[in-house]
């Protein structure tokens, strides 16, 4: 006798996003990054839905904590802005993108799946190799960066006192932040695992200032990407809903293990996990495409 059990897969999503919610704060990694690439190797769901889910994940992580960065003076809205005045356009182009690219060639997914597996690679790099620098010593801005007089201070309570930063490096950063917001919407990955390297180690910003920064850029950019996804028809709620009342929830649970678990060791779990899904992502498209048996 047949027996309907279409709400397993909600509950093993709502079970595998609660896991990556509690991950995501003990490893610097966010959920976006982890579930596209995951969800599309080993669930049997299409990736338009995938990424449009993913979009939706980033955009409902950054929007619950962006407001409290901004008031404690930690996201910088003066260097979001001339970058997001650029990315947010990429992520829109790419967001556009990828769903042609689904849409128009019947080897479209295949061809994005393995794209994936390639951008996850790229990630694993950066990951493994991109050092934080507390605060950098700026000494001399870029001429952009004057003009628009983007520089500011927040509180240190380590310090016990103000700490003052200034920006470099506007001219490099913007077409790096463009190729990001591009990627993001193309594959529905939040965009924290370029967004904090370039703005610490491009262009000077404190960790904590770069950090908070990526998720007022996040922000922005994948509200924007994300209507490209809803006038399409590729978020649907049976898939969105769960996943974000799960990472929601799980992030609460890492936020509170935070300050006692070990972030490094969590993080080369993180890292080898992305390295799996990047072979698995690749196998799956080169099979989808014929190229090794069993597509």
């Amino acid at each position: 006798m047949y027996v309907d059990v279409w709400w397993i897969w909600p509950v093993a999503l709502f079970v595998f996003t609660f896991v990556i919610g509690v991950i995501s704060p003990l490893s610097g990694v966010g959920g976006g990054v982890l579930f596209v690439p995951i969800a599309t190797a080993f669930f049997p769901f299409d990736i338009d839905f995938i990424r449009g889910v993913g979009l939706v994940m980033a955009l409902t992580s950054s929007l619950s904590s962006t407001p409290q960065l901004i008031k404690r003076g930690l996201a910088n809205l003066r260097i979001a802005a001339p970058i997001v005045a650029v990315s947010c356009v990429m992520s829109i182009i790419g967001s556009i993108t990828g769903l042609w690219i689904s849409g128009e060639f019947p080897e479209g997914k295949d061809y994005i799946t393995i794209l994936l597996g390639i951008v996850l690679f790229i990630i694993f790099g950066i990951m493994a190799t991109s050092k934080r620098v507390e605060i950098p010593i700026v000494e001399k801005q870029d001429k952009i960066s004057q003009k628009l007089g983007i520089s500011g201070s927040f509180y240190e309570p380590t310090l016990g006192q103000d700490v003052e930063y200034k920006i470099k490096n506007m001219p490099v950063a913007i077409p790096i932040f463009a190729a990001v917001g591009f990627i993001a919407g193309m594959f529905g990955l939040g965009a924290g695992w370029a967004n904090v390297p370039a703005l610490n180690l491009v262009m000077g910003a404190p960790i904590k200032v770069a950090t908070s920064t990526s998720m007022l850029v996040i922000a922005i950019n994948d509200a924007a990407a994300v209507w490209v996804y809803l006038a399409n028809g590729a978020i649907l709620s049976v898939i969105a809903v769960p996943s974000v009342l799960g990472i929601t929830l799980g992030a609460r649970v890492g936020a509170k293990l935070a300050a006692r678990a070990r972030p490094k060791i969590i993080r080369y779990l993180v890292m080898c996990i992305m390295l799996l899904s990047a072979v698995v992502d690749i196998w799956k498209g080169l099979q989808g495409l014929g190229y090794i048996g069993g597509g």
